[in-house]
């Protein structure tokens, strides 16, 4: 077997230390900055949905701020807003190279669209479920919590998803100005070195990770719904 891979794909193989390395990074990457986007994403969508015109906390000014703001940073290219955050990560971090400098512009790369997800997804909610806890005296906070949350999970689980895929992209691409990870690796051997054995290798090696997120995303799917 080591002989087939020896001959397949020699260059992977004399240097499996730091695919290993380049895939631990960019599952750093996605992990950190995913859950820091799940968060404010999920934060930010629910403003957006509650305070839209007619909803339970109508506020026309609070949602147009907010959602102009989304807009502005979802039509500028991630590659640009690595360049234009290197401040902001050095002054978040410490630092605006490595794994941990592309930290920052990965959040804010990802939320605003995550963020628009999660607004999609709470929008499909039933009005008559919140017409129902209204009825029943339930305050603004439990009908987000308990409404719009709770009915919007598995909705929320494929944004999820789409949003995680998606991610993984920003981190390669995150790779190409030295952010390290698997983009950083196809781009240093696979592209400038003419390896292309190993750039195939670190498509396989993303590919996998995509796959686990549909699976795992898909599984949670058929549990949670109702």
């Amino acid at each position: 077997m080591l002989d087939f891979l020896n001959a397949v794909i020699p260059n992977v193989m004399d240097k499996p230390d730091e695919l290993w390395l380049s895939t631990c990074q960019t599952l750093y990457m996605l992990a950190v900055s995913g859950v820091i986007a799940f968060v404010l994403g999920v934060f930010l969508g629910t403003v957006l949905t509650v305070t839209a015109p007619g909803a339970i906390m109508d506020n026309k000014k609070v949602f147009s701020a907010l959602g102009g703001t989304i807009n502005v940073f979802r039509s500028i290219p991630f590659v640009i807003l690595l360049a234009a955050l290197i401040p902001f990560s050095r002054f978040v971090v410490g630092t605006a190279i490595g794994t941990t400098g592309a930290l920052p512009p990965l959040v804010v790369g990802i939320v605003p669209f995550f963020a628009r997800q999660v607004e999609s997804a709470l929008s499909g909610v039933d009005p008559g479920l919140v017409e129902a806890a209204k009825s029943m005296g339930s305050s603004n906070i439990g009908i987000i919590f308990r409404v719009y949350l709770k009915e919007s999970i598995p909705a929320i689980i494929r944004v999820t998803q789409i949003t995680a895929i998606s991610l993984i992209g920003l981190t390669a691409m995150a790779g190409a100005i030295g952010g390290g990870g698997l983009g950083d690796f196809a781009i240093r051997y696979g592209h400038q070195r003419g390896q292309t054995d190993v750039t195939y290798v670190t498509v396989l090696v993303i590919l996998l990770m995509v796959g686990v997120i549909q699976y795992a995303g898909n599984y949670f799917i058929r549990k949670l719904s109702h």
